[in-house]
Parts: C-alpha cells; structure tokens; sequence
C-alpha cells in the first residue's frame, strides 16, 4: 500500500511528500499569523493608536495618554504588544520614547489576507487611511 492509498499525509488521495508537507506548514504559519494580528488588533485602543501613528507619523507615550485618556501603564502595555508584532517601532529621545508606524509590515499581514482578490481592489481606505495591498 502506497501512501496515496493509505491517506498517510492525513488527507485521502494526497500524497505524503515535501512538498505537500511544505505547503501546509506555510499555510499553518499564514493563519497563525493573521490569528494572531486579529487578536491585536480586535482591540479598539491597539486600532487608535495604529491610526494616531499613521497621521502624525510619530507620538511619545504621553502624548498618547492624554489623547487617549488613559494611564501611561495601559498604552505602554498597548505599545509593547504592537512593538512585539513588528507593526510599531520605539526610538529613545532623552527620557522620552517615540513611537512610529512600520507600513510595511502591516501591509505585509494585509497582503496574506486579501491574496486572492484582484490587483485593482487590493487596498484598504479607514477614513483618509488607504493602505494598498501587495502580494506577500
């Protein structure tokens, strides 16, 4: 009996090889991932901030405080997660530190979601937010 014939790779009529095994762990990893950024960003903070980075392109934590009306410790714990993910990055200025949008990583994540659709619809517009989509 083959491996075809036994369903070894866990699927009936697929044969168990790398290649196959490669494409599902690529695919694995893919949804990991975007789980993983939909957790992030099902908070509406996480998405303020995002936005907040985006139109004044850099913001230390206490600017953000106060827009955000909350402690220095919640959007520092905010930040942290978005720095962690690779969508925000941190510079040191004294004893402040500033933070800035990274797009290309955000679009990154975008461009696995919205793989499928056609080139001209691959971009997202949030207010006067457009991010275009491109293949990851």
């Amino acid at each position: 009996m083959n491996a075809i014939e036994s369903g070894a790779s866990g699927i009936v009529g697929v044969p168990a090889g790398p290649q196959a095994t490669d494409r599902a762990d690529d695919t694995d990893d893919a949804a990991k991932d975007l789980a993983d950024l939909f957790r992030l960003l099902s908070d509406e903070t996480r998405l303020r901030i995002l936005m907040l980075l985006h139109r004044r392109h850099e913001l230390n934590v206490r600017t953000l405080c106060q827009v955000l009306h909350q402690s220095q410790p919640a959007v520092s714990h905010h930040l942290a997660l978005l720095r962690i993910a690779g969508l925000i990055d941190r510079r040191r200025d004294g004893k402040h530190n500033y933070y800035r949008l990274l797009p290309n990583r955000f679009a990154e994540f975008i461009g696995m979601m919205f793989s499928v659709l056609p080139s001209r619809d691959r971009q997202i517009r949030i207010d006067d937010l457009v991010l275009p989509v491109t293949q990851a």
